[in-house]
């Protein structure tokens, strides 16, 4: 089918209808200006949705000073964007939408209703009071030779003129919902320099035996603590069938996906009994087994669960040595040291969030494009990470605004 070229100038196009580029949207629109968003899929905020189905993390209630470095090296370029759009900002935004929030026993802050959809709704709703439109099953495929944008849709090549654009396509993780990384090849191509989309907050793959898989492919490992290049993170894992996942393994992720990487593999240290005291341990092991079987009594004396006890004898297994043939001493001290050896890095399309993206030098002050005059960029399709806990959702917000706030100024000029 030929191109159609659209009928309206839109003064500013939003691709991708995630929270950054709704947020971008938002910025846009209540100042007056004409906006379209355009998505692929054929709903909207698809993986914000995905998201509140854990309850929907907005943000993290810790000072700034402690929140920002979570972002790692990309810290001092997100600065500035995260202090103008702070988790107060978003929580009152989330107010403004009737949406009130609360914060966890953690810190982390959620909606009450920790839902998306009530949010989700209510954001649309107050989008559409402002003139913003939509364009789904609108997959971008670049630019023409004029610099107009080109999309395919079910009637075929559509070509859509734009005064600015907001570039807020995601990264690679869950493809499913709509970030398949498929924007890095047409960025590229124009110059732009994009770091490789790499998984974060991520699984790692283990290679369990057949006996320990069958037992305890999904049981968790709760109020363990997890140890590797000096860092120690509190939380719970997950065995998978190939490997391990969770909240403390995510926190982990960067350094030991990159260890990985870079060797070939990396191993991590579980300690299964963190909070009680090693000399404690040995008294305990010490006692009399009678006619208990040694993981009965292991299970009694040092109160493991079986996927712990059997995380043990997995260990002791690859070792060559059994386990109830060890001293006391030994077991203890293997207790709160397991090593665990990873072997790979799970799959980008089960991660959580995805590393890499378009390099901040790429960038102006005001996440415009340097090579691509009124291109500007944001979310989670630049190059930083973040840990769960809300940073991720954060700095989708703010980039976004941010980026709403950078095409406002250009629209300016």
């Amino acid at each position: 089918m030929s191109p159609s070229e659209s009928k309206d100038t839109n003064n500013v196009a939003i691709i991708g209808a995630g929270p950054a580029g709704l947020m971008a949207a938002e910025t846009l629109a209540q100042c007056g200006v004409k906006v379209t968003v355009f998505d692929a899929m054929p709903s909207i905020g698809r993986k914000l949705l995905m998201a509140g189905r854990g309850g929907l993390n907005l943000t993290h209630s810790e000072p700034l000073d402690a929140f920002l470095p979570r972002y790692r090296e990309a810290a001092p370029k997100l600065a500035a964007v995260v202090e103008a759009f702070p988790p107060e900002r978003l929580r009152a935004w989330c107010e403004e939408l009737g949406q009130p929030t609360f914060v966890g026993s953690s810190g982390r802050i959620f909606p009450k209703v920790l839902k998306a959809s009530p949010l989700l709704r209510a954001w649309l709703r107050r989008l559409d009071v402002s003139g913003v439109k939509f364009g789904l099953r609108h997959r971008w495929t670049g630019w023409d030779n004029e610099g107009r944008l080109l999309f395919q849709t079910l009637e075929g090549e559509s070509v859509v003129e734009a005064r600015a654009t907001v570039l807020a396509l995601g990264g690679a993780s869950w493809p499913r919902l709509g970030s398949d990384g498929g924007w890095v090849r047409t960025v590229e191509a124009k110059g732009v320099r994009v770091a490789p989309l790499r998984p974060a907050n991520c699984g790692f793959k283990v290679a369990w035996s057949d006996i320990f898989r069958d037992r305890f492919e999904g049981q968790p490992l709760k109020g363990i603590a997890l140890s590797f290049g000096g860092r120690s993170v509190r939380g719970e894992a997950v065995i998978t069938r190939d490997g391990l996942e969770g909240g403390a393994v995510y926190a982990l992720s960067a350094e030991l996906r990159e260890a990985v990487l870079a060797s070939g593999g990396a191993t991590l240290h579980v300690a299964l009994r963190p909070d009680l005291n090693p000399c404690d341990l040995i008294t305990r092991l010490s006692s009399p087994r009678g006619k208990q079987t040694f993981t009965n009594w292991l299970r009694k004396a040092a109160q493991l669960s079986p996927v712990a006890i059997g995380l043990l004898q997995e260990t002791a297994f690859a070792s060559g040595v059994a386990l109830a043939s060890m001293s006391p001493e030994t077991v203890a001290a293997g207790i709160n040291a397991v090593p665990v050896r990873l072997t790979g890095v799970a799959s980008i399309a089960r991660a959580i969030s995805s590393a890499g993206g378009v390099a901040f030098d790429e960038l102006d002050g005001e996440f415009m494009l340097r090579r691509l005059p009124g291109i500007f960029a944001a979310g989670e399709m630049l190059d930083w990470e973040a840990p769960t806990g809300g940073y991720l959702l954060q700095a989708c917000f703010a980039t976004g605004a941010a980026a709403g706030k950078g095409a406002l100024k250009w629209l300016d000029k």
